[in-house]
């Protein structure tokens, strides 16, 4: 289309037609790929692949359960502190600097107390990030990317799935379940209908 459109602009210029005629054409919205959706019985299997006997098994875990469990950003994930959890909600930090905050279900604040228990150490600062490499420095997105391509791998999942995979997975299993489309939108009550009490 902007092929002919700049064609059409040139036979115009040289005098060949009157009026440009791409003026009328519709420009075609750009298609844009549907993320993959992970099926409840995939999830499940994805989640069994970290084991939790050691600090990166156990930090992988949380992550994947947290991730999972309130449908937050990749990099809403990389960037929480120890103290932006609580028993029941997760404070995050998204688009704009914009706060907020999402319910979060046993199975992942039972995932992250493991974690934190078994593998952080008290020399840990007061309210560093709650998730870290193993240097000891903040998670980054990348690693998460990372991680989650071996586990799926591990699971046998032969779909392209990444970070987002778990955030779309999670916003189409509430709907399945009944929740509302415009709650969901707002990313605010992910626990509303618990898909991992």
């Amino acid at each position: 289309m902007i092929a002919i459109k700049v064609f059409f602009r040139f036979l115009k210029k040289e005098g060949v037609v009157n009026s440009d005629l791409a003026c009328y054409f519709e420009t075609p919205k750009i298609w844009q790929l549907v993320p993959e959706v992970l099926q409840i019985e995939e999830i499940d299997c994805l989640l069994r692949q970290p084991k939790a006997d050691d600090a990166l098994g156990a930090r992988d875990l949380a992550i994947l359960e947290l991730m999972y469990a309130t449908g937050m950003r990749v990099s809403e994930l990389c960037g929480l502190n120890l103290n932006d959890l609580s028993d029941t909600f997760v404070k995050v930090r998204g688009k704009g600097a914009k706060e907020r905050m999402i319910p979060v279900g046993k199975k992942a604040i039972a995932a992250v107390d493991f974690y934190l228990i078994h593998y952080r150490g008290e020399s840990d600062v007061e309210n560093g990030p709650l998730f870290v490499s193993r240097t000891g420095k903040r998670i980054d997105r990348l690693t998460v990317w990372k991680q989650i391509k071996m586990y799926a791998k591990k699971a046998g999942i032969t779909k392209d799935i990444s970070p987002h995979t778990l955030r779309h997975s999670f916003a189409t299993h509430l709907l399945e379940k009944g929740a509302d489309l415009r709650l969901i939108q707002r990313s605010s009550m992910a626990s509303l209908c618990s898909i991992r009490k």
